[in-house]
């Protein structure tokens, strides 16, 4: 069984501190150092969350069934970003649709030209939705209103959440469990007061936050030469 997950980050950074490890059974009522270890593997977590917002490993995919009607619809609450190019209603053969990407509007065009959809009750404006946007709150809209329970699909990128029970497994693939290590030794060395060693773990986790951007973000798509030879 891997002991990649929460229980195995803190005692990784407790065994490079010649720490005493945890065990699943005094994991949750870990007090003093080994509270702030626990700690210190969130906040390497949150940095390397806030290092890109848009990391491959915390994209998701959200399906929702649309109301009869209904315009507006609640974004799930760990969304970072919403991907509003993604929008598309999934072919469903007991209701009749094919699948059809929306077209992406403003909100400000939205109040201009749709709003009373939002507030008429005539079942003949209702069909399948054409557009969506996106209001200034947790919230997108599809107009014209459907017709039918059609099934929304989007895609987002999460924020996830804290760490919090010992078998709990952080998003970030655990071929870069030492980048999260790295970085929780930043905060363990700066609460025992160890300035040297907490800037020292900075260097590293510096160097494989690169390897992060590296593999993930920083690719170039391939582009087919047009030109023709004679």
């Amino acid at each position: 069984m891997s002991d990649y997950n929460f229980l195995g980050l803190v005692n990784d950074v407790n065994r490079r501190l010649n720490e005493v490890e945890l065990t699943q059974g005094n994991f949750g009522t870990a007090v003093g150092f080994y509270a702030t270890a626990k700690d210190s593997v969130n906040s390497s977590l949150r940095d390397i969350n806030q290092e890109h917002f848009e990391w491959p490993f915390n994209h998701a995919t959200q399906e929702d069934t649309a109301v009869v009607g209904q315009v507006r619809y609640n974004i799930q609450s760990d969304t970072k970003t919403l991907d509003m190019d993604s929008f598309r209603i999934k072919r469903n053969d007991t209701l009749g649709n094919d699948t059809k990407k929306l077209k992406l509007i403003s909100y400000e065009e939205y109040l201009d030209k749709y709003l009373d959809y939002e507030y008429n009750d005539s079942e003949g404006i209702n069909t399948i939705p054409e557009y969506v946007f996106r209001s200034p709150s947790l919230e997108y809209g599809v107009v014209p209103p459907p017709d039918k329970a059609y099934t929304v699909v989007f895609e987002y990128y999460s924020n996830p959440q804290p760490l919090a029970l010992y078998s709990d497994v952080p998003s970030i693939p655990e071929e870069f469990r030492y980048v999260i290590v790295d970085g929780a030794m930043v905060h363990a060395h700066a609460f025992r007061g160890d300035t040297e060693s907490s800037q020292l773990s900075a260097m590293k986790f510096k160097e494989g936050l690169k390897s992060l951007r590296s593999l993930y973000v920083n690719r170039y798509e391939y582009l087919r030469s047009t030109v023709r030879s004679f």
